[in-house]
C-alpha cells in the first residue's frame, strides 16, 4: 500500500504544478497523500523508534519558546519574526543520540543536518540535537520543533511538518488566543484525525480572565471539526518577567500521562481509518479517467463490431465479392487429372495427400500475389480507414482534456495503425490459403466417391478451360476477383452446385465463410481493438494520472484480502 500511495501522490504533485484549475483540490490531496505516506512509512518502523512529541501550530503561536520550556533550556531558536522555524528540529531527551539516527530512513530522502547548517533556501532536512540535561517535564523521547503551517510560504516547507506530525506519537498543538480559531488550525486537526494522536492543546499568551471564553471557543470548535474526545488543554499565561510561557505546577506531568495513551500496536487500525476516510477522494479523479478510458474503449469495441458486420455483408455475403470458394475450386482443379495437363495432374495427385507446398512448387503457386489481388484486402482496407474516420470524428466533440490527448494521439498513430494492420490482413490472407487447400481436398474426396461426376468433369470442355484460368491465377496472370467472375469458372461452380455433390459444396462454402470470419477477427481486429484500447497509455502529458483500472483494481483487491482490513467497495 505505501508504494501506491506514493505512486498516487507524485502524481498528484505532476498534475497538481500542470492544472492551474484544480490547483486548491489538489493541493488539499497532496497533502492528505503527504500526511499517509509518511504515516504508513513510520508503520515500518514504529517497533524501534523512540516516543516522538510535536510541537506544532500556526505562526507567532510561540511553538519555540514551548519547546524550550519544556526541555527546560534554550536550546530551541526563538524570534518574533514569522516563518522563523522552517525546519524540523528534533532535540533528543534522555535518549542515546544512536537511537535518534534510526529516523534517518523514516525521512528520506530528507537529509539530517546540524542546525548550524541548515539553509534557508533548502527544505528537505531536519536536524537533531543532543539535550545533555535531562528535563523534569519530558519523558525519554524525540521532542520535534516544527515549522508553521499556516503562512503564505508554508508550502514550501509543509512536507518537513507533515512528515513529523505523521511521526509523532503525541501532538501538542500551540495556538494563541489570536490564532486559535484560524481555519488553517482546524483544517490540520481535521486532516490528522484518523491518527488517533493524544493531543495536548496549549493556548499560549493568554491574559487573566480570558480562559473560560476561550476553552468553550474551543470545545464548540472541536465538536464541529473532530468526533473524538476533547484533548487535555493547558492555558500558557505570558509571564513580563520571562517573556515565556510558564507551565501551571498542575499540569508539569501532563505529558507523562498522555505518554501512557500512546498505543502504537493500534498503528495498522489507523492506517485503514486513514484510508477509509480519504480513499474515495483521493481516487475520485482516477476514476474520472477511467471512465473516459472505457468510454473509449467502448467506442472502439463498438467501430470493430460493425466493421465485422460489414465485413460479412459486404464480402463474406456478397454474391458477387465473395472470391475465396472460387479459389478453393480453382485449387480443385489442380487435383483433377485433364489431358491437357495429364502429366502435371498425375504428379498432383501423388502428392494429394501431402502438403500443398508440393503444388506450389509444382505451380509456382504464390501467396503474396494472392494477398494483393484479393477483394477481401481492399474491403478490410477500407474497414480500417472507416474505423480510424468515425473514432477521429467521435472525439472531436469530447471537450475534455483526456479525451483531447486521446485525439491527439490517435492522429499520431494512425500510420503505425494502418502498417500494423495491414501486416496482419497479408499474413491472415497468406496463411488462410492452407484452409482453402483442405476446402479442396475434401471437394476433391468428395468427387472420388461420385465416379460419374468426376469423369464427367474430367471430360468437359468447360473443365478444362476452367483449369486453364486457374492455373493462370496460380501463376500471376490474373487476380482472384478475375477468377470469381472468368465465365469458365462461373459454368464450371454451375456443374458442380447442379450435381450429386452440390449440397455437400454449400456446407463447405459454408465452413470456410465461418472459419474465414474467425480467422479475421482473431488475426487482424482482435489485435487493432488492443492497440486501440492501449492508446491512453502511451499518452505523454502532465495533466493525465496514468493510473490503469487495473493497478487500482489490484490495491482494492488486497484491501479486501486483508485479515480484518477495509472493504471499500
Amino acid at each position: 500500500m505505501l508504494e501506491f500511495i506514493s505512486l498516487l501522490r507524485q502524481r498528484y504533485y505532476v498534475v497538481l504544478n500542470s492544472n492551474a484549475q484544480e490547483v486548491r483540490y489538489y493541493q488539499s490531496v497532496f497533502e492528505q497523500l503527504t500526511l499517509a505516506e509518511a504515516f504508513f512509512r513510520k508503520g515500518r518502523f514504529r517497533e524501534t523508534l523512540p516516543l516522538q512529541i510535536a510541537i506544532i501550530g500556526p505562526t507567532q503561536a510561540g511553538k519555540s519558546s514551548l519547546t524550550n520550556v519544556f526541555l527546560q533550556s534554550q536550546n530551541a531558536g526563538v524570534s518574533p519574526l514569522a516563518g522563523y522555524t522552517i525546519h524540523p528540529h528534533g532535540f533528543c531527551h534522555s535518549l542515546a543520540f544512536f537511537d535518534c539516527k534510526k529516523l534517518a530512513d523514516y525521512f528520506a530522502p530528507f537529509e539530517q543536518i546540524s542546525s548550524d547548517n541548515l539553509s534557508k533556501s533548502r527544505f528537505d532536512c531536519y536536524s537533531l540535537t543532543h539535550i545533555e540535561k535531562p528535563s523534569l517535564l519530558l519523558p525519554p523521547a524525540i521532542l520535534w520543533d516544527t515549522p508553521d503551517f499556516d503562512s503564505i510560504d508554508s508550502t514550501h516547507y509543509r512536507e518537513g511538518v507533515l512528515k513529523t506530525i505523521a511521526l509523532a506519537d503525541i501532538i501538542i498543538l500551540a495556538v494563541s488566543k489570536e490564532k486559535y480559531a484560524d481555519q488553517t488550525v482546524w483544517d490540520t486537526l481535521k486532516l490528522i484525525e484518523p491518527l488517533r494522536q493524544p493531543t495536548l492543546i496549549c493556548i499560549n499568551k493568554l491574559s487573566e480572565g480570558s480562559e473560560a471564553i476561550i476553552l468553550e471557543s474551543l470545545k464548540e470548535k472541536w465538536r464541529d471539526y473532530r468526533r473524538d474526545n476533547f484533548p487535555e488543554v493547558m492555558p500558557l499565561l505570558y509571564q513580563h518577567a520571562t517573556k515565556s510561557p510558564e507551565i501551571p505546577e498542575s499540569k508539569q506531568q501532563i505529558l507523562f500521562a498522555l505518554a501512557k495513551k500512546v498505543q502504537r500496536e493500534k498503528h495498522h487500525r489507523r492506517e485503514q481509518k486513514l484510508l477509509q476516510t480519504h480513499w474515495a477522494e483521493w481516487t475520485k479523479p482516477l476514476r474520472a479517467e477511467h471512465i473516459v478510458i472505457k468510454a473509449w474503449q467502448t467506442l472502439v469495441d463498438d467501430a470493430i463490431e460493425q466493421a465485422l458486420n460489414d465485413y460479412e455483408r459486404t464480402y463474406l455475403n456478397h454474391p458477387r465479392h465473395y472470391e475465396t470458394f472460387q479459389q478453393a475450386i480453382a485449387a480443385l482443379l489442380l487435383l483433377l487429372e485433364i489431358p491437357s495437363v495429364a502429366k502435371v495432374m498425375m504428379t498432383a495427385r501423388k502428392v494429394l495427400l501431402y502438403p500443398f507446398k508440393k503444388l506450389r512448387r509444382l505451380f509456382g503457386y504464390n501467396r503474396k500475389h494472392l494477398a494483393t489481388t484479393s477483394h477481401e484486402m481492399t474491403v478490410l482496407t477500407l474497414l480500417l480507414n472507416h474505423i480510424l474516420t468515425e473514432l477521429a470524428h467521435e472525439l472531436v466533440n469530447k471537450n475534455e482534456a483526456l479525451w483531447r490527448e486521446l485525439s491527439e494521439q490517435l492522429r499520431q498513430n494512425r500510420t503505425a495503425v494502418l502498417n500494423e494492420f495491414n501486416h496482419a490482413a497479408e499474413d491472415y490472407h497468406q496463411n488462410f490459403q492452407q484452409d482453402v487447400e483442405l476446402a479442396a481436398q475434401g471437394l476433391y474426396s468428395k468427387l472420388e466417391e461420385q465416379p460419374l461426376v468426376l469423369n464427367t468433369l474430367r471430360a468437359t470442355r468447360v473443365t478444362a478451360d476452367a483449369a486453364v484460368v486457374a492455373l493462370t491465377l496460380y501463376t500471376g496472370g490474373i487476380g482472384l476477383h478475375d477468377l470469381a467472375i472468368a465465365p469458365a469458372m462461373l459454368m464450371l461452380t454451375n456443374l458442380l452446385t447442379e450435381s450429386a455433390i452440390g449440397s455437400y459444396m454449400k456446407k463447405v462454402e459454408t465452413d470456410l465463410k465461418t472459419q474465414q470470419f474467425t480467422a479475421v477477427k482473431k488475426q487482424i481486429f482482435a489485435p487493432l481493438a488492443q492497440h486501440l484500447h492501449t492508446l491512453p497509455q502511451h499518452i505523454k502529458t502532465e495533466t493525465y494520472f496514468a493510473i490503469s483500472p487495473e493497478q487500482l483494481a489490484t490495491v482494492e483487491t488486497k484491501f479486501n484480502e486483508t485479515p480484518h482490513g477495509l472493504r471499500l467497495l
